[in-house]
């Protein structure tokens, strides 16, 4: 199988000045950066503001520490080491902090840390666990990207979740389909691992992130392919992000590339508030208005897509943003309020759930803390 060539020393990517090298080093010291020659080689390097650029090389704003590391309180989700289960039929295990690309946007960014460790190479208490809850359908393989892993480990957990009757979906959420396409369609043991394990009534479901339509090329396009030919579903979700996919003919061209190329345009994210992310917010009002426009250019197929917060109380959904207020629904909720329909407030700078003057009275702090 053909590998990408993965480099992490920025200081080897020549395309960059070297004034410019040695001033992004601090960043790589502090967060880990990880990149590969496919990708090196979407990017104009004569454009300072390519959006592609933006999303693998570091910027200086990473330093800035504005927002938290754990945005959404993951740390609250976590039943056995390595186990997320927040919402009541989906468990997330957190296989690798290896990360395909090292999105400089991640909203897991303190994974990337060295100080930081939430992944475990052994997932069996994870595993234990979703056996013992029955009411947990579906599970996400998670990091970091799942699909980083070698295909003998990922199989060994694939064969396990499996034995577990009541484990019907199994998620691969990965920015590989279009980071590394080559890992997925020369490796035939992986599509053989799919073609066995995803079936008519137990689907294996690839979470792609895609988050700017140039990353959709003929190698990408051919790694879609064979995951659907092995029989997985393949979705994306991207957030809306500044400088990188913030234009309305983007983010309509994005989802009429994924139209076409038989991938579910599934969520479009408000990014969450991340220490060292805030060069990527964007204020809700713009979020939504570019979303809608860029839903105004695509067909019936585009528009599936939704607008959320992934935030502490659960998924909200953003229905529209008009004359100062934002009208809201929960989506997915820790507290059972799936479907709550709320109408706050929304000043021109509120870039978060958390910015909306009464938001607190829809959910408890108290509320997040522990799940079974």
């Amino acid at each position: 199988m053909a590998k990408a060539k993965y480099i992490t020393d920025i200081r080897k990517i020549e395309a960059i000045p070297e004034w410019e090298r040695e001033q992004l080093k601090p960043i790589t010291d502090k967060y880990v950066f990880r990149v590969n020659d496919y990708y090196l080689n979407l990017i104009d390097w004569n454009d300072p503001e390519d959006p592609l650029r933006k999303l693998v090389i570091p910027n200086t704003g990473e330093l800035k520490e504005y927002g938290r590391w754990d945005a959404s309180d993951e740390e609250a989700n976590y039943v056995v080491p390595g186990c997320q289960h927040k919402y009541g039929t989906t468990a997330l295990l957190i296989v690798s902090e290896v990360c395909g690309a090292y999105c400089r946007y991640c909203f897991r960014k303190r994974l990337f840390r060295n100080d930081v460790k939430e992944a475990v190479s052994d997932v069996s208490q994870g595993i234990e666990y979703i056996a013992s809850h029955p009411e947990i359908n579906n599970v996400l393989l998670t990091g970091g990207d799942s699909l980083i892993l070698a295909t003998a480990k990922l199989r060994l957990i694939v064969e396990r979740l499996r034995e577990i009757e009541h484990v019907k979906i199994i998620r691969f959420g990965s920015k590989i389909p279009v980071f590394n396409p080559m890992r997925i369609y020369e490796d035939p043991e992986l599509l053989a691992l799919i073609r066995m394990y995803s079936t008519a009534e137990r689907r294996i479901y690839v979470m792609a992130h895609i988050n700017h339509p140039r990353e959709i090329t003929a190698e990408a396009k051919r790694g879609f392919e064979a995951l659907h030919q092995a029989g997985a579903i393949v979705v994306n979700q991207t957030p809306v992000l500044r400088g990188i996919n913030d234009d309305p003919g983007v983010l309509g061209e994005l989802l009429d590339k994924l139209s076409w190329a038989g991938v579910t345009p599934y969520y479009f994210f408000v990014n969450r508030p991340v220490a060292g992310n805030r060069d990527f917010v964007l204020p809700l009002q713009r979020v939504y208005e570019l979303v809608e426009q860029a839903k105004a250019r695509t067909s019936g197929l585009g528009k599936r897509v939704r607008l959320s917060m992934s935030h502490s109380s659960g998924k909200i959904e953003v229905l529209a943003i008009q004359d100062g207020k934002a009208y809201l629904k929960y989506h997915q909720s820790r507290e059972g309020r799936y479907g709550t329909f709320m109408v706050l407030d929304c000043p021109p700078d509120a870039a978060w759930f958390d910015d909306l003057p009464g938001s607190e009275s829809h959910w408890s702090k108290t509320g997040v803390a522990g799940n079974a």
